[in-house]
């Protein structure tokens, strides 16, 4: 319920707390383990969208429905992630390599020309990616994982990295993430989209996702740690944007008839 309150608009019931000295950034740490099935029912949320689209009399124009696919995929998520995204960009560009000016970027509301640009570009990308996407059962199951596979990274993250501030939602995750079963959900999720990538004939792709998806941890890792000491909720949500990103240029790549 947590998960899915926090990662989308889904209009579920508020959860209550599991004891009186629980509290919101608790309980929202723990929800962290529910993140890639929250990112899996997005992902199938799309692909009935797609089919949905695909059935209606006469032919739908590719363009459009990569653009309906795309509208809705935003509005699901309240942009969040994208919010994230263009924190980061303001601040990575404004913040001069210093510290205390990043972090001072990225809690101003105020959304600045790098950002702009920086969410055009991703947008653009996801729209070219979408439209390219064949619909094929490959093409099927890129659309169904790549949310949820995305969604894994906010388990790597504080599971490789230390939070930049004492507070937030990245002391709430370094801190309530319960860390052995975060492992233990991380490893399912990749080895399951590893063997659905084999059960369709691509297990090539599976490997090549999951070793864009850790490289990308890595860089934005790195980055994090000059700029900030570690991630914040800005960050963890911007890595989720790339992610996407990545795994669907990736997959197109070696995916997509020529």
């Amino acid at each position: 319920m947590v998960a899915g309150r926090f990662l989308t608009r889904a209009p579920l019931p508020s959860p209550q707390a599991s004891s009186p000295i629980d509290t919101g950034s608790e309980m929202l740490g723990r929800s962290a383990l529910c993140y890639p099935l929250v990112g899996l029912f997005l992902g199938a949320a799309l692909l009935l969208l797609w089919l949905v689209v695909a059935s209606l009399p006469g032919q739908v124009p590719g363009l459009v429905t990569a653009a309906l696919l795309l509208t809705f995929w935003v509005w699901s998520t309240g942009g969040l992630h994208l919010d994230g995204l263009a924190d980061c960009a303001d601040a990575w560009v404004a913040g001069l390599g210093n510290r205390e000016r990043t972090f001072t970027i990225l809690k101003d509301p105020l959304t600045g020309s790098m950002a702009v640009v920086t969410l055009v570009l991703v947008l653009l990308v996801k729209f070219a990616a979408l439209a390219a996407l064949p619909m094929t059962p490959i093409g099927l199951l890129i659309l169904l994982l790549t949310p949820a596979l995305a969604r894994a990274q906010l388990l790597a993250l504080p599971l490789t990295t230390v939070a930049a501030r004492p507070e937030g939602l990245g002391a709430a995750l370094s801190q309530a993430l319960p860390r052995q079963r975060a492992r233990l959900v991380l490893a399912l999720s990749w080895i399951s989209a590893l063997l659905l990538f084999a059960l369709v004939g691509q297990a090539l792709l599976g490997l090549v996702s999951a070793a864009v998806a850790g490289l990308l941890l890595l860089v934005w890792r790195r980055s994090m740690l000059e700029r900030l000491g570690g991630f914040t909720g800005d960050t963890a949500g911007a890595l989720v944007e790339l992610t996407e990103v990545a795994i669907l240029l990736s997959s197109l790549l070696i995916a997509a008839p020529h």
